[in-house]
């Protein structure tokens, strides 16, 4: 839908990943999840591709510079320690993402920049 539609503008499309389960609650291969990109608003969806809107509101947010197979090490520091040590708690009414902020390729150590989103609200 992006590329033909003229909808990858870097650096002004971001991209990101939504999550829709728990992975501590929820079977490996039952875990949904989306790839996104923002797009302007009211642009129509066509053939699979669909829109949302992420909902907004309180978020911890982790802005990580990490190896591909740290991810799970890092939502573990944000959601297990940085999180509950602060006060709050998970809002699993609210769809949690990732941002990634840019080519790990394009990286001298190819490590990705990502903002770990999460919801929250106080404990």
């Amino acid at each position: 839908m992006g590329g033909p539609k003229g909808l990858l503008q870097f650096p002004k499309t971001e991209l990101l990943a939504v999550y829709y389960d728990n992975p501590e609650t929820v079977a490996r291969a039952e875990l949904r999840s989306d790839a996104c990109i923002t797009v302007p608003e009211g642009t129509q969806a066509d053939g699979e591709a669909r829109t949302m809107k992420i909902p907004g509101g309180l978020f911890a947010v982790a802005h990580v510079e990490i190896d591909v197979n740290e991810y799970g090490e890092a939502w573990d520091r944000l959601v297990g320690e940085w999180i509950p040590e602060n006060g709050y708690v998970p809002d699993d009414g609210r769809l949690c993402y990732e941002l990634y902020l840019n080519d790990p390729d394009e990286h001298p150590e190819k490590k990705h920049i990502v903002d770990i989103c999460e919801p929250v609200r106080k404990a």
